[in-house]
């Protein structure tokens, strides 16, 4: 089995191509990850979780296929993800600062 997840391709009101990614899908919902082309960092990368509404989400010990989820991202879908998307990284310096 693969590790690497397909990716589709969502372009920002601002023009940006960004690379999507569904990740840890669980019993009810998906992380839904946009990747910023910028692959020098990660820190402009974005998240959010999607709802899954589906007969998969009433059986809380399954796990949601993420290839399912990744068909159902539509650009009208992806468009609203991303609006009520949060930055991965604050950019502002180490995630931990030194002991």
């Amino acid at each position: 089995m693969s590790r690497i997840h397909p990716m589709k391709a969502f372009h920002s009101p601002d023009g940006t191509n960004w690379g999507v990614q569904v990740e840890l899908a669980g019993a009810s919902n998906a992380l839904i990850v946009f990747h910023h082309p910028d692959g020098r960092t990660s820190r402009k990368d974005r998240y959010t979780s999607i709802n899954w509404r589906g007969p998969e989400a009433s059986n809380v010990q399954g796990h949601l296929d993420p290839a399912v989820v990744f068909a159902s991202l539509t650009d009208a879908t992806l468009a609203t993800l991303f609006r009520r998307s949060a930055l991965i990284g604050t950019g502002r310096g180490p995630a931990f600062s030194p002991a």
